[in-house]
C-alpha cells in the first residue's frame, strides 16, 4: 500500500509540474483526478471501520489447564454501506489464543460470527481484549484502524490429579465438640426450622412443619464436628528449582509449557499437589483452609462447597514463588490461630530443617502436621531431601514425596510414611 500511494503522489506532482511548465488544462486535470482519488480512498477507509460493532461471548470465565476456552464472536455491520474487508486483531494476553480474523465482504445491515477455541496449557489469570478493527479502500491505497478497549478476563485454574484416597492422621476424620455455628451446606447436623425465604432449596423444607403451621418452613444446620484441614503452600523464592529449559512469559510470569504434562517446576508440582488434594477434601465435604504468600499473603478461612474451590483455585492460578517468607515464616505467623485437633498439610520443596522443628511443636498443641515433600534433587537441584525425612521421622510426622514425572494422584493416594 505504501508504494502504491507514493506512486500516485508521485504522478501528482509530476501533472502539476506538467501543468505549471506547459500551461495545458489536461495536467491540471490529471492531478485533480489523482487528488480526488487520494481524498475519496482516505474517506472510504475512515468509513469502512465505523459503525462497526463487535460482540464476543465466552462460554465461561474460567478454565483449566489440559481444557477447551470456547469463545464466539459476531462482527456487525450497522450501516448501509458494504464492507469489502475487515480485519480483527485481537490482543488478549492469553497463550496460544488466536481469535484474530479477517471478515470477507460484508453487505450493509449484516453480521458475522466465528468461533475460536483455545487449548488452555497455562495457568493464571489472562486478559481478552482489546481488540482493533483495520480496514481499507478498494483501490489499496490507505487502511485505517479502529481500537475497541473492552476487556475482560478469564482464569485459567491449575491442572488438578485424581486423588481416591489421602489418609489422614489417626484419631482425626471424627469426633470433637459440636461447632454450633450455622452454615449454608446441608450436613447430618439437623438444629431447627426457620421461615422459608426466597432463594432457599427446595430439598431443605420440612413438609411435616410446614404443613402442620401452614407455611413453608425450612430445616437449619449445624458444622459437624469433623475437624477441620488446612493446606499450607510453600512458595518462596529460595525454594524454587527448576529446569533450564522451562520459559516463563515475561521472565516471571506464569511457566509456558513445552510439551504435555507437568511443566518440570517445583512450583507447579506442588500447585498441582495443592490443587488436587483441595478438590478432592471439598468433594468429601470437608472443611479446607488455605495459606499461602502467593506472593501477597492469602488466607481462606475454613469452608466447605464449590464456592471454596474456586477461591483456592484462582489463588493457585496466579501463584509464584515470588515470596521472601520461608515456610517457617508461614508456620510461624499462620499457625497460633488454628485449633486444636486441626489437620494441617504442608506442602513444600524447601530442604531446612527449621520448619520441621516448628511442625514438631505444633503437636504439642494437638494440631496433627502433614508434609509433602516435592523433591528439588529430580528438578536439578543440589541438596537432597532425604536427611529431612529423616528428621521427619524421628518427629513422627507422616509425609510423603514427589519427584519430577511421578503421577502426583497415585502418589498422594498411596498415602504417607
Amino acid at each position: 500500500m505504501p508504494n502504491r500511494r507514493n506512486a500516485i503522489y508521485g504522478l501528482l506532482i509530476a501533472s502539476l509540474i506538467l501543468g505549471l511548465l506547459t500551461g495545458r488544462a489536461f495536467f491540471f486535470n490529471l492531478a485533480y483526478l489523482f487528488g480526488g482519488l487520494l481524498a475519496f480512498s482516505l474517506l472510504w477507509a475512515w468509513l469502512s471501520v465505523q459503525w462497526i460493532g463487535v460482540s464476543r461471548r465466552t462460554r465461561s470465565t474460567r478454565a483449566q489447564v489440559g481444557h477447551v476456552l470456547e469463545e464466539y464472536f459476531t462482527v456487525t455491520n450497522r450501516s448501509i454501506l458494504p464492507r469489502l474487508w475487515l480485519e480483527v486483531r485481537d490482543h488478549s494476553t492469553l497463550a496460544n489464543h488466536r481469535a484474530s480474523h479477517v471478515v470477507p465482504l460484508m453487505s450493509g445491515r449484516s453480521t458475522y460470527s466465528w468461533k475460536v477455541q483455545t487449548p488452555c496449557q497455562v495457568r493464571g489469570e489472562f486478559q481478552l481484549g482489546p481488540m482493533t478493527f483495520i480496514s481499507g479502500d478498494p483501490f489499496g491505497l490507505f487502511v485505517y484502524p479502529r481500537r475497541v478497549n473492552a476487556t475482560s478476563r478469564v482464569v485459567v485454574y491449575p491442572m488438578k490429579a485424581h486423588v481416591n484416597h489421602f489418609p489422614l492422621p489417626a484419631g482425626v476424620l471424627s469426633g470433637g465438640d459440636a461447632q454450633r455455628q450455622r452454615t449454608h451446606v446441608i450436613t447430618t447436623n439437623a438444629t431447627g426450622v426457620r421461615e422459608y425465604a426466597s432463594g432457599d432449596s427446595f430439598n431443605r423444607i420440612h413438609w411435616k412443619t410446614s404443613a402442620r403451621r401452614d407455611q413453608l418452613m425450612v430445616k437449619e444446620f449445624e458444622l459437624d464436628p469433623l475437624v477441620d484441614i488446612w493446606l499450607f503452600l510453600d512458595l518462596a523464592s529460595s525454594t524454587l528449582v527448576e529446569e533450564p529449559s522451562v520459559r516463563r512469559i515475561n521472565g516471571i510470569g506464569p511457566v509456558v509449557p513445552t510439551s504435555s504434562g507437568i511443566p518440570p517446576s517445583t512450583e507447579e508440582y506442588a500447585v498441582v499437589a495443592a490443587a488436587s488434594l483441595s478438590q478432592y477434601f471439598l468433594t468429601s465435604e470437608r472443611a479446607v483452609g488455605f495459606a499461602a504468600y502467593a506472593p501477597g499473603r492469602t488466607i481462606h478461612q475454613p469452608e466447605r462447597g464449590a464456592r471454596q474451590t474456586n477461591r483456592i483455585f484462582e489463588t493457585l492460578a496466579i501463584a509464584r514463588s515470588l515470596s521472601n517468607h520461608t515456610l517457617t515464616h508461614l508456620l510461624t505467623l499462620e499457625t497460633p490461630y488454628l485449633g486444636r485437633g486441626t489437620t494441617l498439610i504442608l506442602i513444600t520443596a524447601s530442604v531446612e530443617t527449621k520448619w520441621v522443628t516448628a511442625a514438631q511443636m505444633l503437636t504439642s498443641k494437638g494440631i496433627r502436621p502433614v508434609a509433602i515433600l516435592i523433591d528439588p534433587v529430580s528438578f536439578g537441584g543440589a541438596q537432597s531431601a532425604e536427611p529431612l525425612r529423616s528428621m521427619l521421622r524421628n518427629a513422627r510426622i507422616p509425609h510423603t514425596i514427589i519427584r519430577k514425572n511421578d503421577d502426583i494422584g497415585a502418589v498422594l493416594s498411596a498415602g504417607t510414611t
